[in-house]
């Protein structure tokens, strides 16, 4: 899937979906949430929780 077609389906800009893939923006609850719906998956299955040390 492409990310503009994952933007218009979650509703936010295909930028954001880009700067999500390289780990520059943390979605927020609800946007995690739509797209994990989008791939009828867990949102732990599509995102990770890493310690910043």
């Amino acid at each position: 899937m492409k990310q503009e077609e994952l933007a218009n389906l979650v509703g936010v800009r295909r930028e954001t979906i880009g700067n999500l893939e390289k780990g520059r923006y943390n979605p927020s609850l609800v946007l995690a949430w739509n797209i994990a719906k989008v791939f009828e998956v867990t949102i732990e299955e599509v995102f990770t929780i890493t310690d910043e040390d």
